[in-house]
């Protein structure tokens, strides 16, 4: 890049980041030369978009014109202190000029989100229609977090959002707010407009899935599978949202309702009670929800960082882990920084250097804990964890793909993510 064109550029970031000057800023995005690229999966988007290796990082490069980018850029910055899943934003870059003299467009530059793959890398050759499902399923609970917080996507797809595995399941994530707006609270209308779009956009991928071949179904299961994220939505919006009412004796609803909350992956920061006139009748309703019980308490107790299905999973071994070594009257978090020492740490260190960027750790243990059981039911006996892992990292770990930035490796080469291949 020359001096002069350096000198033009104008980078929007909260903090600096020196070496963005290094890349060619001077070359359209499509034209880069490879060395400045990761060959990371790609979705399909309205934009040019490349993935860039900047030291030990990977960003994600998207190239807009300069207002849309400053706008997403606040957007996405705004999510994130929100704490809503979504990509993070690195900087916008205007003032580009070709090596022609000519104007280029800005760039919004985002951290690539490690572990992560776009709907259409959940599938390489085939995608099972339960995988579908799944994705819908975690793309519903994404959308219900957006509304809760106030934001109206305006594009809901499964082509803006990211996909992290999430024991079995997944854990969607914001990747485009280009048509995002944040409001102190949504409307039933603009919520039921952003499900709607959502059910079109999810069907009309579906159906170009099935016309490559990937999917194997018939207009009607597509159909089903997009009219899920309605469904879904509808009975988590409810279960959040809603008020309840029943008899004054019935106190045991009121810890029943925040424990069904609790197993969606959500938390009650605080209940409205109300009775009525004669005391007969007690209202609650949930005032104000969050996203993350699970994951908020392994962290607490192990400084562990997961995915909400994770975490539950971690946190189910831990009690088991607890009650086999009959420490239930401890201080759970005792017991849980012994856990870590005894059971989770050895699995980590278990798997050969070379393979541990292929699954993320809490992903990995989940793992072995689901090969551990498979293993045991073959056999018809209780498996040893340390037979387990050594079975898992010998016959499945390196069958996997390095999930932590898959390079050099193009998307029609990803080998299949099958979740059931247990």
């Amino acid at each position: 890049m020359s001096t002069s064109t350096a000198a033009s550029l104008q980078i929007t970031a909260a903090r600096p980041y020196p070496e963005l000057l290094d890349l060619p800023w001077d070359v359209p995005l499509e034209e880069w030369p490879e060395h400045h690229l990761a060959a990371l999966p790609r979705g399909i988007s309205r934009h040019i978009v490349r993935f860039v290796k900047l030291g030990n990082r990977v960003l994600a490069v998207k190239e807009t014109n300069a207002p849309i980018a400053h706008r997403e850029y606040r957007m996405l910055r705004l999510l994130n202190r929100l704490e809503v899943p979504s990509v993070a934003p690195v900087a916008v870059i205007t003032g580009r000029v070709g090596r022609d003299g000519e104007p280029l467009n800005a760039v919004l530059i985002t951290r690539h989100l490690q572990y992560s793959l776009p709907y259409r890398a959940l599938y390489s050759q085939t995608l099972r229609p339960d995988t579908a499902k799944r994705a819908v399923d975690a793309l519903a609970v994404l959308l219900v977090k957006l509304h809760l917080t106030g934001f109206y996507w305006g594009d809901v797809s499964l082509s803006n959002a990211l996909f992290r595995r999430d024991a079995g399941a997944f854990a969607a994530y914001l990747v485009d707010a280009e048509t995002g707006e944040l409001y102190d609270e949504l409307s039933t209308g603009q919520r039921e407009y952003d499900v709607d779009l959502a059910r079109t956009n999810i069907a009309g991928e579906l159906m170009d899935v099935v016309a490559s071949r990937a999917l194997d179904a018939d207009m009607d299961e597509v159909l089903a599978i997009a009219d899920r994220i309605v469904s879904r939505y509808h009975v988590l919006w409810a279960e959040l949202t809603e008020p309840e009412s029943f008899e004054r004796g019935d106190r045991w609803r009121v810890e029943a309702r925040i424990r069904r909350l609790n197993d969606l992956g959500f938390d009650v920061g605080e209940l409205s009670i109300t009775t009525d006139i004669d005391g007969t009748t007690v209202r609650i309703e949930p005032k104000v929800v969050d996203a993350g019980h699970h994951s908020r308490r392994l962290l607490r107790l192990t400084g562990l960082d997961a995915e909400e299905n994770q975490a539950r999973r971690l946190l189910n071994d831990l009690d088991s882990y607890t009650a086999a070594n009959g420490r239930q009257g401890e201080d759970e978090e005792i017991v849980a920084h012994d856990w870590v020492a005894d059971v989770f740490e050895p699995v980590q260190r278990a798997v050969p250097r070379e393979m541990r960027g292929k699954v993320e750790a809490a992903e990995l243990f989940h793992e072995v804990l689901e090969h551990r059981w498979y293993l045991s039911e073959r056999a018809s006996r209780d498996v040893g964890l340390e037979e387990a892992v050594n079975s898992y990292v010998v016959g499945v770990l390196p069958t996997k793909p390095d999930e932590r930035a898959v390079l050099g490796v193009d998307t029609q080469q990803i080998p299949i993510v099958d979740p059931d291949m247990y």
